[in-house]
């Protein structure tokens, strides 16, 4: 009997990974989208979530509501995340943007303990600073120091994008997706006045909804799934892989190759959160 409880365990959990990397393969669409759409940055944030929170009820279809301080926290933490990414990305390069995001596995692990009772292991902290050290090396040659106040947004979307991991993990028992439908109808209601000042072009659109169906609504519904079965920081671990996949598809659009730096911190980032899951996994 326990072992088929182990075993569907470990089920459990291996589709959670498989999860987590869709949902890093459609997050990491999200610096293009944005640069792709022509717009005020948060009738941009407003629009995007506004489809998402549509497509989020299409799938919760009565959405259990608790107004639980986890899922308002989370909803908070969301909106806020959302809004300072976009902001970002239009404030200063993509590279910084989704790099200085990508520090959130150190408020996760430094808050975890306390927060979720999961404290990270020496191997965690190791994994975090090799990954970090990797994704330095990787966008070594688009990193700039312009862009103030969109780095200040970077770094901040870390500290919330951090936040929004630790509440959702905290509803494992529940339903997380409740936390990203109240997040997206709040970043909705934000970006509203600022979506009469123009309308935006027939490309932009498609960016937009794009953006809403896929990068924030059905990458959601992996993530809340995912995230009750793995831990808040192994989650967050895994889904490094989306800064590292931005370059890929500007490649494919856009014929820009990757640099040496590029490739070795890539290489770097890849193999570290393997070798760590893999040395747990077993």
């Amino acid at each position: 009997m326990n072992s088929v409880l182990v075993d569907e365990s470990r089920g459990e959990r291996y589709k959670a990974i498989g999860f987590l990397i869709v949902t890093a393969v459609l997050w990491s669409s999200g610096g293009l989208l944005i640069k792709w759409i022509s717009w005020n940055p948060l009738a941009i944030a407003g629009t995007r979530s506004a489809i998402a929170a549509l497509v989020l009820l299409v799938v919760l279809r009565r959405p259990h509501l608790t107004w639980s301080s986890a899922q308002i926290g989370g909803a908070i933490a969301y909106a806020v995340t959302v809004i300072l990414f976009v902001l970002a990305n239009k404030l200063t390069t993509a590279a910084n943007a989704i790099l200085l995001q990508y520090t959130s596995p150190i408020y996760i692990a430094l808050f975890g303990a306390w927060f979720l009772g999961e404290r990270a292991t020496r191997l965690d902290w190791i994994t975090i600073f090799v990954v970090i050290g990797g994704m330095v090396l990787f966008f070594l040659d688009d990193l700039t120091t312009g862009g103030f106040w969109g780095n200040v947004c970077a770094i901040s979307s870390g500290v919330t994008f951090a936040c929004l991991v630790l509440f959702m993990r905290k509803q494992k028992d529940g339903s997380p997706l409740e936390s990203i439908f109240l997040g997206n109808i709040l970043t909705a209601l934000v970006g509203l006045p600022f979506m009469f000042e123009a309308m935006p072009s027939a490309s932009s659109w498609v960016g937009l909804l794009l953006s809403g169906v896929l990068q924030l609504g059905l990458s959601h519904v992996l993530y809340a799934a995912a995230i009750k079965h793995i831990a808040a920081l192994e989650a967050i671990l895994i889904a490094v892989i989306e800064p590292i996949l931005n370059p890929l598809w500007v490649l494919l659009i856009m014929g820009e190759t990757p640099g040496p730096w590029a490739l070795l911190g890539g290489f770097i980032v890849l193999v570290s959160v393997t070798i760590r899951y893999v040395a747990t996994a077993f």
